[in-house]
C-alpha cells in the first residue's frame, strides 16, 4: 500500500509539474477558444461528443481550459482568420490560407458524393466529367484531382431539389453531413451515397502568438496521448472509428 501511495503521489506531482511547465510559456493562454459546426456525436452544442472529449483531454489536464462555441462552418473559419477564436474543428490540411495546421490530426473524414439512385456510381476519376456541387468555401477541388468546373451554394437547403431537378449530377460533402441531409429527405431511396476519399481532419489554428503556442502544446499532447493509448476509449465510447491505427 505504501508503494502504491508513493506512485500515485509521484504521478500527480508529474501532472502538476507538466502543467506548470506548459503554462510557463508566456505566449501560452490559460484558455483555448474553439469553434465548430454542430455534428452529431462529434461536436454537440452541450459540449459532448468525440471531438470535444478528445480536446478537453488534450488541454485541460495541463491547465488550459477549453471554451467551446457552436457556429456555422464558414463563420468558424472567419472567427479564426480574424483572430477572434484560437482554432476551429474539422479542417482539411491546407484548406484555408494563412492558417496554421498542426502535425497531428484527430479524426478522418469520408468525402462522399450524393446523387440520384438512377445516376451511374461516380469515382474519383469520373468526377471531372460531372456537374458537381458543394458548400461554398469547402474547396474540394484541392483534394479531388482534375476538377475545374463546379458550383457552390451557401447552405444545404436546396441541394436535394437541385439533384432532383437534374441541375447537378453529384453533391460533394463530408459523409456525416450527407447522412444528416438525407435524414430529412422524404424519399431517401431516391438517392445514393458513394464514398470517394478519406481525409485527415485537423484543428485550424489562427496565426497569433497565443494560438501558435496552443498548437505546439496540442501536438505534444496528442503524441503523448496516442502513444499511451488514452484516446482510444473515447472513440470506443462513441462508437467512432479510431483514426490512429
Amino acid at each position: 500500500m505504501l508503494i502504491r501511495a508513493v506512485l500515485v503521489f509521484l504521478c500527480v506531482g508529474m501532472m502538476f509539474a507538466q502543467a506548470d511547465e506548459r503554462l510557463s510559456d508566456p505566449a501560452l493562454p490559460s484558455e483555448i477558444h474553439l469553434v465548430s459546426e454542430r455534428w452529431p456525436s462529434f461536436t454537440e452544442e452541450d459540449g459532448s461528443g468525440v471531438a470535444w472529449e478528445v480536446l478537453r483531454l488534450v488541454f485541460e489536464p495541463v491547465g488550459v481550459k477549453v471554451r467551446m462555441q457552436t457556429v456555422p462552418y464558414s463563420r468558424s473559419v472567419g472567427l479564426v482568420r480574424r483572430g477572434e477564436a484560437d482554432a476551429w474543428v474539422g479542417s482539411y490540411a491546407g484548406e484555408v490560407d494563412d492558417i496554421h495546421y498542426p502535425r497531428w490530426h484527430f479524426d478522418r473524414d469520408y468525402v462522399s458524393a450524393l446523387g440520384l439512385a438512377s445516376t451511374p456510381e461516380p469515382s474519383v476519376d469520373s468526377l471531372p466529367n460531372s456537374r458537381l456541387l458543394w458548400i461554398r468555401g469547402y474547396r474540394y477541388e484541392h483534394y479531388l484531382p482534375g476538377i475545374e468546373g463546379f458550383q457552390e451554394v451557401p447552405r444545404r437547403d436546396n441541394v436535394l431539389p437541385m439533384l432532383a431537378a437534374g441541375r447537378v449530377d453529384y453533391f460533394i460533402d463530408a459523409r456525416v453531413d450527407i447522412d444528416m441531409l438525407l435524414a430529412k429527405a422524404q424519399r431517401q431511396a431516391r438517392y445514393k451515397i458513394t464514398n470517394l476519399v478519406r481525409l485527415p481532419l485537423y484543428l485550424g489554428f489562427a496565426e497569433t502568438p497565443g494560438a501558435l503556442a496552443l498548437a505546439d502544446l496540442y501536438d505534444q499532447r496528442m503524441e503523448s496521448l496516442i502513444g499511451s493509448g488514452q484516446l482510444r476509449p473515447i472513440y470506443e465510447k462513441w462508437n467512432w472509428e479510431y483514426p490512429f491505427d
